[in-house]
């Protein structure tokens, strides 16, 4: 599913226009990235899942072109871990 699809959804399920849908859809998504990255860094959604933003720490890696070791600096990087009432197996098994 893409955007477009999520907001045809969301305007089907929420018995609203596909714009009224799409503004919707962009604030949340805007709230979540809002968050993330200038806020705490955890948003948790029960019965969905938990985003946070983990650190990276600095590594050696290798250039595949020329074999080189380089660094490849310390960053930071958004996970998303799904709750468990949203595993696959649990859902084919309700």
């Amino acid at each position: 599913m893409n955007k477009t699809e999520l907001i045809s959804k969301v305007a089907e399920q929420a018995n609203l226009t596909k714009a009224e849908s799409s503004k919707l859809v962009n604030a949340v998504l805007g709230a979540i990235a809002d968050n993330l990255c200038e806020g705490d860094g955890l948003l948790a959604i029960p019965d969905f899942g938990r985003f946070q933003v983990k650190q990276v720490p600095e590594r050696t890696g290798i250039n595949p072109s020329t074999k080189e070791k380089i660094v490849i600096p310390a960053h930071d990087k958004i996970v998303f871990k799904a709750s468990d009432n949203m595993s696959i197996y649990s859902r084919k098994h309700q």
